[in-house]
């Protein structure tokens, strides 16, 4: 079977880190969301492409292609690519263990920059108290209810995995029973 995977759950919680693992073992292309969601600017992550372009864009890569995997949320603005979905993931992380890792990465990828008084701690800091609110947030933003809502009507199997207590090689070996397994129903 062609698989056409979409994995996704909060900032943090892993989709990237699955989606590239997950890819690589199927041997299919990977994507990841943020790279059609945003311009590619000397600031990453600050300027939205418009939504029609971000389609095109994922509609144009994917085009062809037998298999693949996209990580992140398009939730929103990707609608137009549920049809293609043969399985959606839907990866939770315990909230704490997620904000954590959502700091590392912060000082990982911006180093002192991200501290106070740093040119990005602005930024920084309201990213993560915008992750901060998924668990409890509303529709109006990339939440846990908003996320349940967009899954509801999915035609496709849709697959949920906690990443609390497994690295990525261990998800992958639990998700590709649960992938045969429901391509065959």
């Amino acid at each position: 079977m062609a698989y056409k995977i979409h994995i996704l759950g909060a900032a943090g919680a892993g989709t990237t880190t699955l989606g590239k693992a997950l890819a690589e073992r199927l041997n299919v292309a990977y994507f990841d969301s943020d790279f059609f969601f945003w311009q590619q600017t000397p600031d990453p992550f600050s300027v939205a492409r418009p939504k029609d372009e971000r389609i095109r864009l994922l509609q144009e890569q994917s085009a062809g292609l037998e298999g693949w995997v996209l990580s992140g949320s398009v939730c929103g603005w990707g609608d137009p690519m549920i049809a293609q979905f043969s399985h959606v993931v839907f990866l939770r992380l315990d909230p704490e263990i997620r904000l954590h890792r959502l700091r590392l990465r912060e000082l990982q990828r911006y180093g002192d920059r991200v501290l106070e008084g740093g040119s990005r701690h602005e930024n920084s800091v309201a990213f993560l108290a915008w992750a901060a609110r998924y668990d409890g947030g509303n529709h109006s933003l990339r939440s846990l209810r908003r996320h349940e809502t967009w899954l509801k009507p999915l035609a496709c199997p849709v697959i949920r995995l906690d990443s609390t207590h497994h690295s990525a090689e261990a998800l992958v070996s639990q998700l590709l029973p649960l992938l045969s397994s429901s391509a065959a129903k």
